[in-house]
């Protein structure tokens, strides 16, 4: 996951403007100053203070890549601390096109919760779309519909 910048090449490519928001845990093994300059934008971590202006263009679209057990967990769950579960989790009402992409481990995914939060968020009208062992970005950005 740490070339993450050629997914957003591929996606700025297939003209999507790319915005990043990672949770705190990945904001600790991603380059964020080197994603900000590629996107235009930051990559943001945390809440803005009430009144800042928001720093991204509206979404269009959300893709959660890679989504991991517990984000899954927590999304399907309505839990909101982090900003990145904040923005999921308001993303759901938004009604905008959303895809996960789960890379979670057999032995998670064999956990009696998974598979149940997994199914709560497609009928919520989430795409999900396990990762092969072999991560393909190209095909992450073709899972994407074409920015309108």
């Amino acid at each position: 996951m740490l070339h993450i910048g050629e997914l957003v090449e591929l996606l700025q490519e297939d003209g999507w403007t790319v915005c990043l928001t990672a949770t705190p845990t990945a904001a600790t093994w991603i380059d964020r100053k080197a994603l900000a300059r590629q996107t235009g934008y930051p990559v943001r971590v945390e809440w803005r203070m009430p009144g800042d202006p928001e720093p991204h263009p509206p979404a269009t679209a959300v893709a959660v890549v890679p989504a991991t057990f517990n984000v899954i967990n927590k999304w399907a769950l309505g839990i909101n601390d982090t900003l990145a579960l904040g923005i999921l989790n308001e993303t759901l009402g938004a009604a905008i096109p959303i895809y996960a992409f789960p890379n979670v481990k057999a032995q998670l995914a064999a956990h009696p919760s998974y598979e149940q939060h997994v199914r709560l968020l497609r009928e919520a009208g989430v795409t999900v779309t396990p990762l092969a062992t072999e991560l393909k970005w190209r095909m992450v950005a073709d899972r994407l519909q074409a920015p309108a």
